[in-house]
């Protein structure tokens, strides 16, 4: 099991913002919360479940075991992760 995070640079509020995933939903959100990441910054109705951090936020998830990843192992973790919701 991983954590990944993308190398989008999504400009939203005068910030930059990528996206955190990982193999299993349980693992996302047990990351999520291990970091205190806001739950409200998961979207679970987006194209790939996904939770929204800023830049800064990257280096941490980085620095605490999130693997920097490609866009194709991004979509492929998005497309696990929509079959685990059931859609």
């Amino acid at each position: 099991m991983a954590v990944y995070v993308d190398r989008a640079k999504v400009q939203f509020r005068g910030r930059e913002w990528c996206h955190l995933m990982a193999d299993t939903l349980e693992e996302l959100h047990a990351f999520a919360q291990s970091l205190e990441i806001d739950a409200r910054l998961f979207h679970r109705t987006a194209s790939y479940p996904h939770y929204d951090i800023t830049l800064e936020m990257r280096i941490l998830v980085i620095e605490h075991g999130a693997i920097d990843a490609d866009r194709r192992t991004i979509i492929a973790c998005g497309k696990r992760l929509k079959l685990q919701l059931g859609y």
